[in-house]
């Protein structure tokens, strides 16, 4: 895709169509790669993120899951830890 000049326009396609809140383009593993932070309310989207990458650009795709401090404050950690202490 680079080498025939369509990886800007399909990489652009699926930019607006996942709207990251921010993506870093860098090398990973010797190859072109990203990091991208995407808000994904359930597991369920998590096919609208990938897909996109996998059938147009046929990249790999990791997932990492990551809150906020108001998601870990909410998350109930002091409940967990005395359960589990």
């Amino acid at each position: 895709m680079v080498r025939n000049g369509t990886a800007g326009a399909a990489s652009g396609k699926i930019l607006e169509d996942v709207k990251p809140e921010v993506i870093y383009f860098s090398e990973q593993d010797g190859k072109r790669g990203a990091i991208m932070v995407v808000d994904i309310a359930s597991p369920s989207g998590v096919p609208a993120v990938a897909e996109p990458f996998f059938l147009t650009l046929n990249a790999s795709v990791k997932f990492r899951v990551a809150m906020t401090p108001e998601d870990l404050m909410a998350s109930g950690l002091e409940e967990i830890a005395k359960k589990y202490q």
